[in-house]
Protein backbone atom coordinates (compact mmCIF):
# COMPACT_ATOMS: atom_id res chain seq x y z
CA UNK A 1 0.00 0.00 0.00
CA UNK A 2 1.56 3.14 -0.88
CA UNK A 3 1.03 6.74 1.59
CA UNK A 4 -1.53 8.51 -0.90
CA UNK A 5 -3.34 5.17 -0.53
CA UNK A 6 -2.91 4.72 2.89
CA UNK A 7 -3.74 8.06 3.60
CA UNK A 8 -7.07 8.33 1.22
CA UNK A 9 -8.20 4.73 3.49
CA UNK A 10 -8.27 6.60 6.71
CA UNK A 11 -9.23 10.19 5.72
CA UNK A 12 -11.74 9.12 3.22
CA UNK A 13 -14.05 7.43 5.14
CA UNK A 14 -16.19 10.48 4.74
CA UNK A 15 -16.62 13.80 5.81
CA UNK A 16 -19.27 13.35 7.42
CA UNK A 17 -18.54 10.26 9.50
CA UNK A 18 -16.00 12.85 11.02
CA UNK A 19 -18.22 15.60 11.20
CA UNK A 20 -20.62 13.51 14.20
CA UNK A 21 -17.21 13.46 16.77
CA UNK A 22 -14.82 16.22 15.93
CA UNK A 23 -15.66 19.70 16.73
CA UNK A 24 -16.50 22.38 14.58
CA UNK A 25 -13.13 23.57 13.26
CA UNK A 26 -12.97 19.84 12.00
CA UNK A 27 -9.15 19.47 13.82
CA UNK A 28 -8.32 16.05 13.62
CA UNK A 29 -5.41 16.46 15.97
CA UNK A 30 -4.51 17.28 19.46
CA UNK A 31 -6.17 19.97 21.14
CA UNK A 32 -4.06 22.81 23.43
CA UNK A 33 -5.70 22.49 26.81
CA UNK A 34 -8.85 20.52 28.64
CA UNK A 35 -11.51 22.64 28.88
CA UNK A 36 -13.71 22.59 26.00
CA UNK A 37 -13.07 20.64 22.94
CA UNK A 38 -13.88 23.57 20.66
CA UNK A 39 -11.98 25.79 23.04
CA UNK A 40 -8.50 23.66 23.34
CA UNK A 41 -8.55 23.19 19.38
CA UNK A 42 -8.75 26.59 18.65
CA UNK A 43 -5.94 27.34 21.12
CA UNK A 44 -3.96 24.82 19.11
CA UNK A 45 -4.95 26.43 16.26
CA UNK A 46 -3.56 30.09 17.27
CA UNK A 47 -0.56 28.30 18.54
CA UNK A 48 0.62 27.37 15.45
CA UNK A 49 -0.22 30.61 13.35
CA UNK A 50 1.72 32.57 16.06
CA UNK A 51 4.66 30.13 15.66
CA UNK A 52 4.91 30.51 11.79
CA UNK A 53 4.32 33.92 11.93
CA UNK A 54 3.57 34.11 8.24
CA UNK A 55 2.86 37.66 7.26
CA UNK A 56 2.56 37.83 3.65
CA UNK A 57 1.97 34.12 2.89
CA UNK A 58 1.22 30.47 4.47
CA UNK A 59 1.89 26.81 3.33
CA UNK A 60 -0.01 24.03 5.32
CA UNK A 61 1.44 20.62 4.68
CA UNK A 62 -1.37 18.39 5.82
CA UNK A 63 -3.92 20.51 5.89
CA UNK A 64 -6.75 18.32 6.57
CA UNK A 65 -10.08 20.06 6.09
CA UNK A 66 -8.73 23.37 6.13
CA UNK A 67 -9.07 25.23 9.77
CA UNK A 68 -5.23 26.54 9.62
CA UNK A 69 -6.26 28.00 6.24
CA UNK A 70 -9.49 29.63 7.17
CA UNK A 71 -7.58 31.50 10.31
CA UNK A 72 -4.36 32.19 8.71
CA UNK A 73 -5.34 36.30 7.68
CA UNK A 74 -2.93 35.78 4.52
CA UNK A 75 -2.77 33.99 1.47
CA UNK A 76 -2.38 30.49 2.04
CA UNK A 77 -2.11 26.71 0.41
CA UNK A 78 -2.77 23.76 2.01
CA UNK A 79 -1.42 20.42 0.70
CA UNK A 80 -3.19 16.64 1.22
CA UNK A 81 -3.62 13.75 -0.23
CA UNK A 82 -7.25 13.33 0.70
CA UNK A 83 -9.45 14.29 -1.84
CA UNK A 84 -12.59 14.34 0.40
CA UNK A 85 -10.63 16.99 2.71
CA UNK A 86 -9.43 19.34 -0.19
CA UNK A 87 -13.01 19.01 -1.72
CA UNK A 88 -14.17 20.15 1.78
CA UNK A 89 -11.61 23.13 2.26
CA UNK A 90 -12.16 24.47 -1.68
CA UNK A 91 -15.60 24.36 -1.44
CA UNK A 92 -15.21 27.24 1.02
CA UNK A 93 -12.89 29.12 -0.73
CA UNK A 94 -9.79 27.56 0.82
CA UNK A 95 -6.90 26.66 -1.65
CA UNK A 96 -6.68 23.33 -0.14
CA UNK A 97 -4.46 20.79 -3.15
CA UNK A 98 -4.09 17.64 -3.53
CA UNK A 99 -0.11 17.07 -3.10
CA UNK A 100 2.28 15.52 -1.61
CA UNK A 101 5.22 18.15 -0.16
CA UNK A 102 8.01 16.22 -2.39
CA UNK A 103 5.92 17.47 -5.57
CA UNK A 104 4.94 21.29 -4.26
CA UNK A 105 7.53 23.76 -6.32
CA UNK A 106 5.90 27.05 -5.29
CA UNK A 107 6.39 29.92 -7.47
CA UNK A 108 6.66 32.43 -4.47
CA UNK A 109 8.72 31.86 -1.25
CA UNK A 110 6.64 31.68 2.36
CA UNK A 111 7.10 33.43 5.54
CA UNK A 112 5.45 30.55 7.39
CA UNK A 113 4.90 26.83 7.16
CA UNK A 114 2.96 24.65 9.54
CA UNK A 115 2.41 21.15 9.38
CA UNK A 116 0.08 19.25 12.31
CA UNK A 117 -0.17 15.48 12.22
CA UNK A 118 1.39 14.80 9.01
CA UNK A 119 4.78 14.23 9.86
CA UNK A 120 3.70 10.69 11.64
CA UNK A 121 3.18 9.47 7.43
CA UNK A 122 6.08 10.57 5.46
CA UNK A 123 8.34 7.56 6.07
CA UNK A 124 7.24 4.08 5.80
CA UNK A 125 8.41 1.11 8.25
CA UNK A 126 11.89 0.13 7.39
CA UNK A 127 12.23 3.56 5.72
CA UNK A 128 15.56 5.73 6.28
CA UNK A 129 13.11 8.32 8.60
CA UNK A 130 16.15 10.25 9.15
CA UNK A 131 16.81 10.74 5.86
CA UNK A 132 12.99 11.68 4.76
CA UNK A 133 12.89 14.16 7.88
CA UNK A 134 16.20 15.94 6.69
CA UNK A 135 14.69 16.12 3.41
CA UNK A 136 11.19 17.43 4.28
CA UNK A 137 13.54 20.17 6.59
CA UNK A 138 15.68 20.71 3.76
CA UNK A 139 12.96 21.80 1.27
CA UNK A 140 11.34 23.90 4.13
CA UNK A 141 14.29 25.82 4.85
CA UNK A 142 14.58 26.97 0.98
CA UNK A 143 10.86 27.55 1.08
CA UNK A 144 11.18 30.21 3.60
CA UNK A 145 11.76 33.45 3.23
CA UNK A 146 11.20 34.44 7.18
CA UNK A 147 8.85 32.90 9.64
CA UNK A 148 9.32 29.71 10.76
CA UNK A 149 7.84 26.25 10.56
CA UNK A 150 5.80 24.92 13.31
CA UNK A 151 5.62 20.93 13.49
CA UNK A 152 3.01 19.08 15.36
CA UNK A 153 3.81 15.08 15.62
CA UNK A 154 2.99 12.17 17.58
CA UNK A 155 6.52 10.19 18.38
CA UNK A 156 7.60 7.32 20.21
CA UNK A 157 8.69 7.76 23.84
CA UNK A 158 8.57 5.54 26.23
CA UNK A 159 8.13 2.32 23.91
CA UNK A 160 10.33 0.70 21.17
CA UNK A 161 8.52 1.13 17.31
CA UNK A 162 8.69 -3.06 17.84
CA UNK A 163 6.40 -3.12 20.38
CA UNK A 164 3.49 -1.01 18.43
CA UNK A 165 -0.06 -1.92 18.66
CA UNK A 166 -0.76 -4.33 14.99
CA UNK A 167 -3.84 -3.32 15.20
CA UNK A 168 -2.73 0.22 14.69
CA UNK A 169 -0.25 -0.31 12.01
CA UNK A 170 -2.47 -2.42 9.81
CA UNK A 171 -5.85 -1.23 10.60
CA UNK A 172 -5.77 2.31 11.43
CA UNK A 173 -2.84 3.80 9.91
CA UNK A 174 -0.78 1.64 7.56
CA UNK A 175 2.27 2.46 6.19
CA UNK A 176 3.09 5.08 8.30
CA UNK A 177 5.80 4.93 11.15
CA UNK A 178 6.02 7.48 13.74
CA UNK A 179 9.23 9.21 14.44
CA UNK A 180 11.51 9.48 17.76
CA UNK A 181 12.49 12.74 18.96
CA UNK A 182 16.25 11.60 18.12
CA UNK A 183 15.53 11.46 14.93
CA UNK A 184 13.63 14.64 14.41
CA UNK A 185 16.55 16.45 16.10
CA UNK A 186 19.51 14.53 13.81
CA UNK A 187 17.23 15.34 10.60
CA UNK A 188 17.35 18.98 11.54
CA UNK A 189 20.44 19.26 12.86
CA UNK A 190 22.49 22.04 10.67
CA UNK A 191 19.36 22.72 8.49
CA UNK A 192 16.66 23.95 10.80
CA UNK A 193 17.67 25.16 14.07
CA UNK A 194 14.76 23.90 17.04
CA UNK A 195 13.75 27.06 18.95
CA UNK A 196 10.57 25.84 20.92
CA UNK A 197 9.53 22.27 22.30
CA UNK A 198 7.29 21.35 24.39
CA UNK A 199 5.25 17.58 24.80
CA UNK A 200 1.70 17.56 25.17
CA UNK A 201 1.00 13.80 25.55
CA UNK A 202 -1.53 14.25 28.36
CA UNK A 203 -3.60 16.94 26.11
CA UNK A 204 -3.54 14.11 23.49
CA UNK A 205 -4.98 11.52 25.69
CA UNK A 206 -7.78 14.05 26.85
CA UNK A 207 -8.29 14.63 23.17
CA UNK A 208 -8.66 10.87 22.02
CA UNK A 209 -11.09 10.55 25.19
CA UNK A 210 -13.09 13.65 24.09
CA UNK A 211 -13.32 12.25 20.30
CA UNK A 212 -14.30 8.70 21.84
CA UNK A 213 -16.75 9.89 24.20
CA UNK A 214 -18.52 12.06 21.32
CA UNK A 215 -18.44 8.87 18.49
CA UNK A 216 -20.10 6.58 21.44
CA UNK A 217 -22.90 9.51 21.49
CA UNK A 218 -23.12 9.68 17.90
CA UNK A 219 -22.70 5.65 17.22
CA UNK A 220 -26.09 4.92 15.67
CA UNK A 221 -25.73 7.58 13.22
CA UNK A 222 -22.11 6.49 12.69
CA UNK A 223 -23.07 2.68 11.75
CA UNK A 224 -25.22 4.35 9.18
CA UNK A 225 -22.75 6.39 7.28
CA UNK A 226 -19.67 4.00 7.92
CA UNK A 227 -21.37 0.48 9.20
CA UNK A 228 -20.60 -1.22 12.57
CA UNK A 229 -17.26 -2.41 11.85
CA UNK A 230 -15.75 0.92 11.19
CA UNK A 231 -17.07 2.63 13.98
CA UNK A 232 -16.01 -0.33 16.54
CA UNK A 233 -12.45 0.05 14.94
CA UNK A 234 -12.21 3.89 15.49
CA UNK A 235 -13.99 3.48 19.44
CA UNK A 236 -11.11 0.89 19.56
CA UNK A 237 -8.24 3.02 18.21
CA UNK A 238 -9.60 5.95 19.89
CA UNK A 239 -9.41 4.39 23.44
CA UNK A 240 -5.71 2.76 22.78
CA UNK A 241 -4.28 6.46 21.81
CA UNK A 242 -5.69 7.91 24.85
CA UNK A 243 -4.30 5.02 27.49
CA UNK A 244 -0.68 5.36 24.94
CA UNK A 245 -0.20 9.25 25.51
CA UNK A 246 -1.39 8.73 29.47
CA UNK A 247 0.93 6.09 29.80
CA UNK A 248 4.05 7.71 28.22
CA UNK A 249 4.35 5.18 25.38
CA UNK A 250 3.74 8.09 22.94
CA UNK A 251 4.41 11.95 23.00
CA UNK A 252 2.69 14.57 21.55
CA UNK A 253 5.81 16.61 20.27
CA UNK A 254 5.08 20.77 19.24
CA UNK A 255 8.27 21.93 17.66
CA UNK A 256 9.41 25.43 15.90
CA UNK A 257 12.47 25.43 13.82
CA UNK A 258 13.81 28.39 11.64
CA UNK A 259 16.46 28.37 9.01
CA UNK A 260 19.73 29.02 11.20
CA UNK A 261 20.64 32.67 11.26
CA UNK A 262 17.66 34.26 11.07
CA UNK A 263 16.45 36.72 13.96
CA UNK A 264 13.98 35.56 16.64
CA UNK A 265 12.82 36.16 20.66
CA UNK A 266 14.14 39.40 22.04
Amino acid sequence: MTSVEAIRRHYDVGNEFYRLWLDPTLSYSCAWGRDSLEAAQERKLAHHLAAAGARTRLLDVGCGWGAILARAGVPAVGLTLSEQQAAYACDRGLDARVQDWRDHSPTESYDGIISVGAFEHFAAPGADKVAIYREFFGRCRDWLSGGALSLQTIAYADMDPTEASRFMQQEIFPDAELPTLAEIAAAAEGVLEITALSNGRLDYAWTCGQWARRLKSARAQARELVGDDVVRRYERYLTLSSLGFRMGKLALYRITLRPYGSRWGG
